[in-house]
C-alpha cells in the first residue's frame, strides 16, 4: 500500500512539473534559442569544424612521412639471355634466372613540399573559411533572433485577440441575463432573447478558433526556440508598451552581416581562382627514403645467411621538379570561369546592399505609421466603449432596440483587434529598423 503511495505521489509532483508555466519574456525566449535551437547549434559547428579544415591544408605544407613493408614470392623466377662469356662457355647463350624465390623489404620514406604556390594560397583560403564561418554563425544567430521576436510578438496578438472575445462573451452574457430577466417578466421580446443568444454562441465559436490560432502560434514559437512544444509559457504584458524608437541615420550597409558575408565570399572565391592560377606555376619537393631488402630461397623474415637469405640496405634522396607547360588550355577555362563567379557574387552584393537599404526605408516609414494608427485606434477603442456603454443603458431604458447594442458590441470588437493589430504591425516594424540597424543583438539586453 506504502509503494502505490509513493509511486502516485511521484506521478503526481511529474505531472506538476509537466504542467509548470514559464514565464517568458523577449529576452528570456531569445536566450533560450541561441542556447537550444539547432540552427544556431551547427553554426557553432562550422566554426569548430573550420578549425579542422586549416589544420589539414597546412598538413601539405609538412613533411610527408610513411612506412611501409611487403614479401613476394616467385613460384618461376624469369630468365634471362646472357653471353656465355660470363659463365666460360665464349660464343653462346645462356638462359639463366635472376633474382631469388623470396624478397622481403621494409623502409621509410619522406616527401617534403619546398615550393607549391597551391599550397600557400589553400592555407589562406583556410583562413577566410574559417572567417566566413564566423560570420555565418553570427547571421544564423540574427536570423533565429529575428523569428523568434516576430513570433513572439504574434503570440501576444493572438492572446489579445483571444481575451478581446472573453470580454466580450463576458459582457453579452450579462446582456444576456437582463434580456432573460425582462423576457420573464414580459418586459422583452423573445426575438431580442434569441438575437443575444446566437450572439453568445458566435462569439464562443471565435473564441475556440482564436484559442487554436493562440495554441498553434505558441507551437510555432517553441519550435523557432528549439523549446519542447508541450511546455507552458506565459507572456508578460509589460512587454508591449510602446515607446516610440529612435529613427538614426541611415546605417552602414558594409556593417550588416549580410553584407559581410558577401564580402567574405568574394575573398573565398578570389583565393579560388588564385589557387587555379597556381596551377601555371612550378612546384618543388624534395624525397628520401631508407629500406631493407631480403633474398633468398626462403621466407627471409626469420632466415639467416646459412640458410641462403641475405639482407641490405639502401637509401635514395630525390630532388623533384615540375614545371608546367600545356594543359590544353583547361586551367584557361577555369580561372575565367572562377572569374565569372567573381562577377556574378559582385552583382549580388549590389543587389544585397539596394534590399537592406530598401527594407531600412519601408521600416522607417511603417514605425511612423504604426504610431499614428495605434494613437488613432486607441482612442477609438475608449471611444467604441463608450458608445456601448451609453447604448446599453439606452436599451435597458427602452430608448434603444437590441440592434444597437449588438452594433456597438460589434464597432467595439473590430476597434480593439485593430488596435492589437496595430501594435504588432509597430513590433514587426521595429524588429526590421533594429535588424537594418545591424543591431538585433540589443534585443537580448
Amino acid at each position: 500500500m506504502k509503494r502505490v503511495t509513493l509511486i502516485t505521489l511521484l506521478l503526481l509532483a511529474f505531472a506538476a512539473k509537466a504542467q509548470e508555466v514559464k514565464t517568458l519574456t523577449l529576452k528570456d525566449a531569445l536566450t533560450y534559442a541561441l542556447e537550444n535551437k539547432s540552427d544556431a547549434k551547427k553554426a557553432k559547428l562550422d566554426i569548430e569544424n573550420s578549425e579542422y579544415q586549416i589544420t589539414e591544408v597546412r598538413s601539405r605544407a609538412l613533411p610527408q612521412i610513411s612506412a611501409n613493408g611487403n614479401t613476394t614470392y616467385n613460384p618461376i623466377l624469369q630468365l634471362n639471355a646472357l653471353p656465355g662469356d660470363f659463365f666460360g662457355a665464349p660464343g653462346t647463350t645462356i638462359l639463366a634466372p635472376l633474382g631469388q624465390k623470396w624478397t622481403s623489404s621494409a623502409g621509410v620514406s619522406l616527401t617534403q613540399t619546398i615550393f607549391d604556390q597551391a599550397v600557400f594560397i589553400g592555407l589562406k583560403a583556410a583562413k577566410t573559411t574559417r572567417e566566413f564561418y564566423q560570420v555565418n554563425a553570427q547571421l544564423t544567430e540574427e536570423q533565429v533572433i529575428e523569428r523568434v521576436a516576430n513570433n513572439y510578438y504574434q503570440v501576444y496578438v493572438k492572446r489579445q485577440n483571444l481575451n478581446v472575445l472573453d470580454s466580450n462573451y463576458v459582457n453579452t452574457e450579462k446582456v444576456r441575463n437582463i434580456i432573460k430577466g425582462q423576457f420573464d417578466n414580459g418586459l422583452a421580446k423573445k426575438i431580442d432573447l434569441d438575437r443575444i443568444v446566437v450572439k453568445l454562441s458566435n462569439i464562443n465559436t471565435m473564441r475556440q478558433q482564436a484559442l487554436n490560432d493562440v495554441q498553434l502560434q505558441e507551437n510555432a514559437l517553441k519550435f523557432y526556440m528549439g523549446m519542447p512544444i508541450e511546455t507552458k509559457i506565459v507572456i508578460p504584458q509589460t512587454e508591449f508598451e510602446v515607446t516610440p524608437t529612435a529613427l538614426a541615420e541611415k546605417p552602414n550597409t558594409s556593417l550588416r552581416t549580410e553584407y559581410k558575408l558577401l564580402e567574405t565570399q568574394e575573398k573565398l572565391l578570389t583565393y579560388q581562382k588564385k589557387s587555379i592560377v597556381a596551377e601555371y606555376y612550378p612546384t618543388l619537393s624534395i624525397s628520401g627514403s631508407y629500406n631493407y631488402l631480403g633474398q633468398g630461397p626462403e621466407l627471409p623474415l626469420f632466415a639467416k645467411p646459412e640458410d641462403g637469405v641475405y639482407w641490405s640496405d639502401f637509401a635514395t634522396i630525390g630532388l623533384s621538379l615540375k614545371i608546367p607547360i600545356f594543359t590544353g588550355f583547361s586551367t584557361k577555362s577555369r580561372v575565367q570561369q572562377a572569374d565569372i563567379k567573381i562577377r556574378s557574387l559582385k552583382e549580388d552584393m549590389t543587389d544585397t546592399k539596394l534590399s537592406l537599404d530598401l527594407a531600412y526605408e519601408n521600416s522607417r516609414t511603417q514605425i511612423d505609421n504604426s504610431i499614428i494608427t495605434i494613437k488613432n485606434q486607441k482612442e477609438n477603442v475608449q471611444l467604441a466603449e463608450e458608445v456601448l456603454s451609453n447604448t446599453r443603458n439606452n436599451y435597458t431604458q427602452g430608448l434603444a432596440p437590441l440592434t444597437d447594442v449588438l452594433d456597438s458590441e460589434n464597432a467595439l470588437t473590430e476597434a480593439q483587434n485593430n488596435y492589437t493589430s496595430a501594435l504588432l504591425d509597430y513590433r514587426l516594424a521595429e524588429i526590421q529598423l533594429v535588424k537594418s540597424q545591424g543591431a538585433l543583438k540589443t534585443l537580448l539586453n
